[in-house]
């Protein structure tokens, strides 16, 4: 059994900060709390434990991870050196998050990078996150907290769902609030890199460095499996319920009809199908979600990006846990924190897309 703590967000317990700290000093294996998802915290620095992550995550070697780090100053023993563009946009984003990929030293284990002359690295501003890197004083590895290509974790017990005894500790802390992954962008190379949008968008970052390419151009290297990734979060199919999701992608108006007609195809074969919408698509939906077949959901405004960012991860596990057997979802906008949103759904969809 993997044991549970549980504190306050903005005040965690310094004694339990201390046994999970120290429980990463010892080579263990500890999920927290970040402001993006629940990271699986390891010593970046201790090669079996990092192997052992991997083994707990069932998580492919060629998928690097994120170092977390205290501070912009605490990344010199982890890279080559830290350019100027890294401290500029250290002073603008961090703690937050921002990933940032630079040159890796010698420091770093091949299993954290994947064999790559680059590593990518993170200051999280969770209080409880910046405890526990503040107590254990190492560098923290820490992808997701859950069995890899699931949907992230943003509650402990999401977590415990996926990882109950492969892991030593669980550091609750209540539920995150951002609710997608980090934006990693990639500073070796020129221009600078979006591999994974994230809650710091384009735009913003287009404000401090005026060169910056979109996660889109780099999209083919994603389906390159069999190689090792420059960023996590870049396989075709990834997030994924276990539920079979469908995205349904086009301009407002014409998004529902198809959506609508996939459901009760679904529900004449005898499935139950969740419903993934906006707060708008309410009256048009109301029919379909009258079949008790049906469970729909809606996640929030179409102009409020933060708020289904913050609930998709949960409304897909949540679908998973009731047994639905396809799950569709309305797409959204391309822009801002959007553009985050709509690369989950993508890699949760694998492919099955349908625009019109």
């Amino acid at each position: 059994m993997t044991d549970v703590i549980r504190v306050a967000a903005d005040r965690p317990d310094p004694a339990a900060i201390a046994r999970a700290a120290a429980c990463l000093r010892d080579g263990g294996l500890v999920a927290f709390p970040t402001e993006t998802v629940y990271g699986l915290g390891v010593n970046a620095l201790n090669r079996p434990a990092v192997l052992r992550l991997f083994a707990a995550k069932q998580r492919p070697a060629n998928d690097p991870l994120i170092v977390h780090v205290g501070s912009i100053d605490s990344l010199a023993p982890l890279v080559m050196r830290v350019p100027e563009q890294a401290r500029v946009l250290g002073q603008h984003f961090w703690p937050g998050p921002l990933t940032l990929v630079l040159t890796r030293s010698g420091q770093v284990p091949d299993e954290v990078t994947a064999g790559l002359p680059s590593v990518a690295v993170r200051v999280p501003v969770h209080p409880v996150a910046r405890a526990l890197m503040a107590a254990a004083a190492i560098p923290i590895a820490a992808p997701s907290a859950n069995l890899f290509s699931r949907p992230s974790p943003t509650r402990a017990s999401h977590v415990l769902a996926d990882l109950d005894g492969r892991i030593d500790l669980i550091v609750d802390g209540g539920p995150t609030t951002i609710g997608v992954e980090s934006t990693v962008l990639d500073l070796t190379r020129d221009p600078p890199t979006i591999l994974r949008p994230g809650a710091v968008t384009i735009e913003m970052l287009q404000q401090v460095i005026e060169r910056v390419m979109a996660a889109e151009v780099v999209t083919g290297e994603r389906a390159r499996e069999g190689t090792s990734m420059p960023s996590p979060g870049m396989l075709e199919k990834h997030y994924s319920p276990r539920a079979e999701l469908t995205l349904f992608e086009s301009h407002v108006g014409a998004v529902l009809p198809p959506l609508i007609a996939a459901a009760t195809a679904a529900l004449a074969a005898g499935q139950s199908v969740g419903v993934i919408a906006a707060d708008e698509d309410r009256n048009a939906l109301t029919s379909l979600a009258s079949d008790p077949r049906v469970r729909l959901r809606l996640i929030g405004r179409q102009d409020a990006a933060e708020m289904v960012a913050a609930r998709l991860y949960s409304t897909l596990r949540e679908l998973d846990a009731a047994g639905t057997d396809v799950i569709l979802v309305r797409g959204f906008s391309n822009h801002g924190l959007w553009a985050a949103v709509q690369d989950r759904l993508r890699r949760a969809a694998a492919g099955r897309i349908i625009r019109s």
